[in-house]
């Protein structure tokens, strides 16, 4: 193969297939997870995942090192990962004291990393309420003043269906690092229960306004609530503001899960783009019906007094499923980015990972499919809450939960948005036609078929990810017209673990196809 070809084959890649590049950033059982890119150096990424897992990467998330957290307060999962303006990296969790302690997720535990992380504090600690029940916290920073803010579920007795028990969203904040936390406030209004469903004043995120404001939305009794402070969270609004109704409420049944929630995620453009000030919320409900579970995104131009009605997020017009969303905002230009799952492509539980993006401040969404592989999730294994992205400065890092069986892994795309917005060249030609191997992913043997409409001389060859030639299937063989086909086995090729492309080349044409082995059963 020629330097030419390599260099063909590259801008191929680069510009553009329709399955972006999927990284499996941890096993194990591993879900729930959050991500974060360091601003300071976007090659540098961070994520965790239930129940105490933390990774990261300084290649811009092509490869990963996993470790456990560990803190003398215990970890109990519910990750939230993110830095401060200095780039140190925080992770929030639920805390899990020691047995003899007499208390379960008693606290919200920060622990910090000044090494881009790789190791960790010990930690430290809000919300220490007597027996209450800490739950499911959320974190942002002022980008002026570098304070910490977070909100979380105060529970007076988790999973309680006494009318005496009650949950509300209570909130901190730290302006020295995380190394102390001012004492938890209540911000919301209405209590709810303490079922942990639907009544229940759950998914608190707060968000930093461009002057400073502080942004918390909630969702409680088939309604998304907000609340604002405009003096760094000493005070806030005298009554619970409402963004919309979520008929269904947050908690809501999608098959092949063992619960599903649409907890909304606040985000404020603080970029200077056309957008900068508009607050965004992002949840999913069922308003469409109990098969037809609908992401939607709320905007507010004025501080939180109104709101736009919801505009559906995903692009399909079925009567199908696009649940666990997530959004960030790219601080450096304002683009929206919103992670969910989707099955618009399959008529039973199959599930694709779908991102959607806005240039415009959210009046309008692209869709695009980033899952490279579908999967089909069962009650078997817990899924987790939420999936997680984060973007910054045109690099965007999502983050998902896949299932296998009973198994669960977490993964990431490397996507940036020049290569999001390309159009994926046309490739056909009319001499012949390389189909899709079958079965794709395979583990053993896969088959190749190819339709030749021109007799002639043609090469087939397989590459890895860089361009690089792996094999040479056939080599400048004449193949007469008709259909033909050909196996590959994975152990005669000595192939590793991952994704491949392979090429049919007749003269200057050619068309690629991509390929996914998987470790052997």
């Amino acid at each position: 193969m020629t330097r030419l070809f390599v260099i063909f084959f590259l801008s191929i890649f680069e510009n553009g297939f329709s399955q972006f590049l999927n990284v499996k950033v941890g096993d194990g059982n591993a879900e729930e997870p959050s991500i974060f890119i360091n601003p300071k150096n976007t090659n540098n990424i961070v994520a965790g995942a239930n129940i105490n897992y933390v990774y990261h990467s300084m290649d811009g998330g092509l490869s990963w090192s996993v470790d456990n957290l560990t803190s003398p307060y215990g970890v109990w999962g519910d990750p939230c990962i993110f830095t401060d303006t200095a780039g140190n990296f925080y992770y929030v969790h639920l805390s899990n004291p020691p047995a003899d302690s007499g208390h379960w997720i008693d606290r919200i535990v920060c622990q910090k990393s000044t090494d881009q992380g790789v190791t960790w504090s010990s930690g430290t600690y809000t919300g220490l309420i007597g027996n209450h029940n800490q739950d499911k916290a959320w974190t942002t920073v002022d980008p002026q003043t570098n304070s910490i803010y977070i909100t979380w579920t105060d529970f007076e007795a988790y999973g309680s269906s006494s009318p005496n028990d009650s949950s509300v969203i209570l909130f901190s904040k730290s302006v020295d690092e995380g190394a102390t936390w001012r004492k938890p406030l209540r911000i919301s209004k209405l209590a709810g229960d303490c079922i942990d469903s639907d009544n229940t004043a759950e998914g608190a995120v707060p968000a930093v306004g461009a002057n400073g404001e502080v942004y918390v939305a909630w969702s409680n009794r088939d309604t998304i609530f907000f609340d604002k402070s405009l003096d760094g969270g000493k005070t806030w609004m005298a009554e619970d503001g409402i963004i919309s109704d979520q008929p269904g409420g947050w908690d809501f049944f999608v098959p092949g899960l063992q619960r599903c929630n649409g907890f909304p995620i606040t985000r404020c453009d603080l970029s200077g783009s056309a957008y900068n000030g508009t607050i965004y919320v992002n949840w999913a409900d069922q308003r469409n019906g109990t098969d037809n579970t609908d992401v939607w995104i709320s905007s507010s131009t004025d501080n939180g007094v109104t709101w736009s009605l919801p505009l559906k997020v995903n692009d399909d017009n079925l009567n199908k499923h696009q649940f666990l969303t997530w959004m960030d905002v790219d601080q450096a230009n304002g683009n929206i980015y919103i992670i969910f799952y989707d099955r618009r492509n399959y008529s039973d539980e199959t599930t694709d990972v779908f991102l959607a993006y806005s240039t415009d401040g959210g009046n309008s969404f692209i869709n695009q499919k980033i899952s490279d592989v579908p999967f089909i999730p069962n009650t078997s294994a817990f899924f987790g809450d939420y999936s997680n992205i984060s973007a910054f400065n045109g690099k965007i890092a999502p983050i998902w939960t896949r299932q296998d069986g009973s198994s669960t892994s977490v993964w990431t795309a490397i996507i940036d948005f020049s290569t999001l917005t390309e159009e994926t060249p046309d490739f056909k030609t009319d001499h012949f036609i390389l189909l899709q191997n079958f079965p794709n992913p395979f583990s053993d043997i896969t088959r190749i078929e190819m339709n030749i409409d021109v007799p002639g001389h043609y090469s087939l060859s397989l590459y890895d990810l860089l361009g690089l030639k792996v094999a040479d299937i056939i080599s400048n063989e004449f193949l007469s017209k008709g259909n033909h086909s050909l196996t590959l086995n994975s152990s005669s090729l000595n192939l590793s673990l991952g994704s491949y492309y392979y090429s049919l080349q007749k003269g200057n044409e050619v068309q690629t196809k991509r390929l996914l082995f998987l470790r052997p059963e």
